[in-house]
């Protein structure tokens, strides 16, 4: 009789200790480690923007969806990020809308200048919970590459710098030689504003501003304080002419694979960090005017004169010029609400 009592609690033993690991098994399998790459270096805004969302999924998940971080170009360069996501070596990653425009040509439009009203627009224009126009790219994006665009990250807006001469309207920088990005969009636009684009490379720049190469640029304030443009321009005009705006996209078979609970989530969270990054970005600019206002540097806004429905006429009509194909697009974001 003991010899059997004691055969049944081994048995019991030998079985609970199965289902224990079974069931360990199982809760492991549930838990998602996802590789999430961006070339943001220590201490931007994009690569806080990675932190802050990755603790906020896995926090909201219980654990269930956990990010492990590459930034700064650790899993390779942007084009090579693009196709670790669409090849499913990288889960997820983050980088202008215009990097995915050899999937889906028309996403460059997220990245065309006065294509959003202001920065809260550039938000819910880029976000597929709230902008129609995007959720059908992205259905385009899916079915060519495999990758969806899951939330956007707003990094700040581009604005006018000038020597010797203030600009209030697009005829006071007209056959003024100003510098441009060299790429076509910037070319673009700065003749829409009635300007000579002249390309130079960013690290040419504050040499081709000082010897006259160029009298004026444009560029996001912090890049104007961080390369101290401020020492050779005497003027920033706000003109917000470009917002830039970065995309969060994901391998298309990873995102089938999280429950529609979780995706819920991450979606939710992504937008509450765009909404987080448009704060970042306006604290960032209002601390910048006021250092560079004490500086002595000229700042001309809309409330000092500054047109900026002119330039966005001129600069628009250049644009729908020059890429006829955003047109219906560009009319389609601006109905956004």
């Amino acid at each position: 009789m003991k010899l059997l009592r004691l055969c049944f609690f081994i048995v019991i033993g030998i079985a609970l200790t199965f289902t224990l690991a079974a069931n360990g098994q199982q809760e492991s399998e549930s838990e998602k480690n996802m590789r999430y790459a961006h070339v943001g270096v220590e201490g931007a805004p994009q690569t806080r923007f990675a932190v802050e969302f990755a603790q906020l999924v896995e926090e909201r998940t219980d654990g269930r969806i956990k990010f492990t971080l590459f930034p700064n170009s650790q899993l390779g360069n942007v084009s090579e990020m693009i196709e670790g996501v669409r090849g499913g070596s990288i889960a997820i990653a983050h980088h202008d809308f215009a990097s995915l425009s050899g999937i889906v040509p028309k996403l460059s439009v997220f990245s065309a200048p006065y294509v959003f009203r202001d920065p809260e627009h550039a938000v819910r224009a880029s976000n597929p919970s709230t902008s129609p126009v995007l959720r059908e790219l992205n259905e385009e994006l899916i079915e060519k590459g495999g990758v969806r665009i899951i939330g956007s990250f707003y990094r700040g807006a581009r604005q006018l710098t000038t020597t010797d001469f203030p600009v209030y309207t697009p005829s006071d920088v007209k056959g003024k030689k100003i510098r441009g990005v060299p790429n076509k969009i910037w070319m673009t636009m700065l003749e829409g504003m009635g300007a000579i684009p002249t390309p130079v490379e960013f690290p040419e720049l504050a040499t081709a501003l000082m010897t006259g190469l160029v009298v004026g640029q444009e560029n996001p304030l912090t890049n104007i304080k961080a390369a101290k443009l401020y020492e050779v321009q005497d003027y920033i005009m706000l003109t917000g002419h470009m917002q830039s705006v970065l995309c969060a996209f994901v391998n298309e078979e990873e995102w089938q694979s999280i429950s529609e609970e979780d995706q819920k989530i991450i979606e939710e969270t992504a937008y509450e960090m765009s909404e987080r990054s448009l704060g970042w970005a306006k604290e960032a600019d209002k601390t910048i005017i006021k250092e560079l206002k004490d500086k002595g540097i000229t700042i001309i806004g809309p409330e000092d004169g500054l047109d900026k429905k002119a330039f966005r006429r001129a600069v628009l009509k250049n644009v729908n010029n020059e890429f006829p194909e955003w047109t219906s697009l560009i009319e389609d974001i601006a109905k956004i609400k």
